[in-house]
């Protein structure tokens, strides 16, 4: 919220919401009761894929990550959509269909929404979800010696970017939407059966701009090592390409002074970095002698993870190489 709007909204004037009115963190959340809080988050954008009925479950898998990255379960959602007065009703349908089946999969419901006409197609959920209020997860619970673990593999606004410019291969489509329609729901139950306190989703602000988030809510330093950071098939070719979509400058602007790179990271290394990602993973800090009992809860729901670096006292963000 821009400051003229925090002074209407004073948090000493609305205690029962724990988050959305101080520091931002990934949704809003409201203390119902002693053991009952509501996670409440939107999201929605034009479409990245060519098929309608992926680009609506990807915008729904997206959407609802922020519930997923506060440690929540989705309870129900509303469409949110922008549609040209002309577009064939099939595509719309497909969509919106796509949308419906993935919320039904996180076990919530689609309960209503708003369309409105618009020259360009957008769409996604505004996503009410339910958690324990002792059992969130937020930003700041970062700890020093806690070890840095991501859900899944970074690349997806690479390859969509080279979607867009039809210089993708087919094949690094088909990983890169299998990849962001994949829910995160397994990894935050899993997060939470194994007392991880703290994790955030990585989207639009890549990599980098997410894990400056915990940085800074934590008060920590997080260290990255960029040989251990899991890559979509495809990603460092369309790098190298230079095919970055204009949100990767725009973090780049935003974050790059308080981050620190190996001397012999290439350019377009570090450019992947601020690149953003869509329906990306958890980044979760996990305590050392946690980590067996996370792997082990992510093994069984068939979910790989990776440990991709280490939290230190400190400040900011500082990507090594080795």
């Amino acid at each position: 919220m821009t400051g003229h709007l925090r002074e209407l909204f004073l948090p000493a004037d609305f205690p029962a919401i724990r988050s959305g009115l101080s520091e931002s963190d990934d949704a809003a959340v409201y203390r119902l009761s002693d053991d009952t809080a509501i996670i409440f988050t939107t999201d929605f954008f034009t479409p990245i894929v060519d098929d309608p009925f992926d680009y609506g479950s990807i915008a729904a898998a997206n959407a609802m990550s922020d519930v997923y990255a506060m440690g929540g379960e989705v309870v129900m959602a509303l469409n949110i959509a922008c549609f040209p007065k002309d577009m064939d009703d099939a595509v719309i349908r497909e969509i919106l269909r796509g949308g419906a089946l993935k919320v039904r999969e996180a076990g919530g419901a689609i309960v209503g929404g708003h369309t409105i006409d618009d020259d360009e197609p957008k769409y996604g959920l505004a996503v009410m979800g339910m958690a324990h209020p002792d059992r969130l997860v937020d930003k700041s619970g970062g700890r020093p010696g806690d070890l840095l673990v991501l859900t899944k593999p970074l690349g997806s606004g690479l390859i969509t970017t080279a979607l867009k410019g039809e210089a993708a291969e087919p094949e690094h489509v088909v990983s890169a939407v299998e990849s962001m329609i994949t829910l995160n729901r397994s990894a935050a139950r899993c997060m939470r059966d194994a007392g991880c306190v703290s994790a955030t989703d990585v989207t639009g602000f890549g990599l980098i701009g997410h894990a400056l988030e915990i940085a800074t809510h934590s008060r920590v330093r997080l260290r990255i090592r960029t040989d251990n950071l899991p890559l979509l098939p495809g990603t460092l070719d369309y790098a190298g390409m230079w095919l970055f979509p204009a949100g990767a400058n725009h973090n780049r602007s935003a974050f790059e002074c308080r981050v620190r790179f190996a001397e012999n990271l290439p350019e377009e290394f570090r450019m992947m970095l601020f690149t953003p990602e869509t329906s990306g993973g958890l980044l979760i800090c996990v305590a050392s002698d946690r980590l067996n009992l996370l792997q082990r809860l992510m093994n069984e729901t068939d979910r790989e993870i990776w440990v991709i670096g280490e939290i230190r006292t400190g400040e900011g963000l500082e990507f090594v190489t080795g």
